[in-house]
């Protein structure tokens, strides 16, 4: 995977596929943010309030880098492709493109518990001036598919025994540490990592996580109870190590009603990180 360059936002990207970047990492002299929506909004009208909380901060569109979404269940693959060509005409009409590529990584997953009607913006990330001078960097999600967006290419299709599920995670995880150290990231550095799994995970942490993804051991896992968006992938990850700021105020642009949606930004010392 190429490490491509995004002036505009203030950031390189590995290259992905149509619809989003493998991750994203930000310019020396810079810092990725992470924000959580209090509550969700449908994924356009989330992506647009993004937009105007960058911009209320003196910052232009193409600071953001990063969208997660939730959807209401796993799609079928033609489903999940149609779903990814409207969201990148979205970002194509924005002007975010790179050369053609699509710089902004993503994840998408789908809760088993209470998920919602149609898909939703659940967080966002983007890039804001900083001088602590430490390497910040969002891995995108992914599941166990190797290669395109096929059937045919995900990992023990259909067979999801202990044994399958532990090739299933060693998959992600490879990919997860490929795309890392591709950002120039590594693994003793994340503040956060995600695992997307409606299976058991204590055998998969055990025997293929905490192996390979030594970071676990002081940070621990964020399991969510959730599904890969796309039938038949099973287990999903991401990971970062991003900085953030306290609760926000409103901003011009934002309405009351959309500010009561709430954004929390996670706060971390870098600086005691090396």
């Amino acid at each position: 995977m190429r490490l491509l360059d995004n002036k505009q936002g203030g950031y390189r990207f590995l290259e992905g596929i149509a619809p989003y970047s493998s991750g994203v990492v930000a310019h020396e002299g810079n810092e990725i943010v992470h924000v959580t929506l209090m509550r969700g909004l449908p994924w356009e009208e989330g992506i647009v309030l993004a937009r105007k909380y960058v911009e209320a901060q003196g910052l232009q569109r193409f600071a953001l880098c990063g969208f997660e979404l939730r959807c209401p269940a796993p799609h079928a693959m033609d489903s999940f492709i149609g779903f990814n060509a409207d969201y990148r005409r979205l970002l194509e009409a924005w002007d975010m493109m790179v050369d053609g590529e699509n710089p902004v990584a993503r994840t998408n997953v789908s809760p088993v518990v209470d998920p919602p009607a149609e898909t939703m913006l659940y967080a966002f990330s983007f890039v804001r001036p900083a001088n602590h001078g430490f390497r910040t960097f969002v891995v995108a999600g992914g599941g166990e598919l190797i290669g395109g967006l096929a059937v045919e290419n995900i990992v023990c299709v259909g067979d999801t025994s202990d044994d399958a599920m532990v090739e299933k995670a060693r998959a992600v995880v490879g990919l997860m540490k490929e795309r890392m150290y591709g950002l120039g990231g590594g693994v003793e550095i994340l503040t956060t990592i995600g695992v997307y799994t409606a299976h058991p995970v204590r055998t998969l942490l055990q025997d293929v996580l905490l192996p390979e993804l030594t970071g676990i051991r002081r940070r621990g896992v964020q399991w969510s109870f959730a599904q890969p968006p796309v039938i038949d992938i099973e287990f999903e990850m991401d990971c970062d190590r991003a900085a953030g700021g306290a609760l926000t105020n409103r901003f011009p642009g934002i309405t009351a009603q959309q500010y009561n949606h709430g954004f929390m930004c996670r706060e971390f010392i870098l600086s005691v990180e090396k």
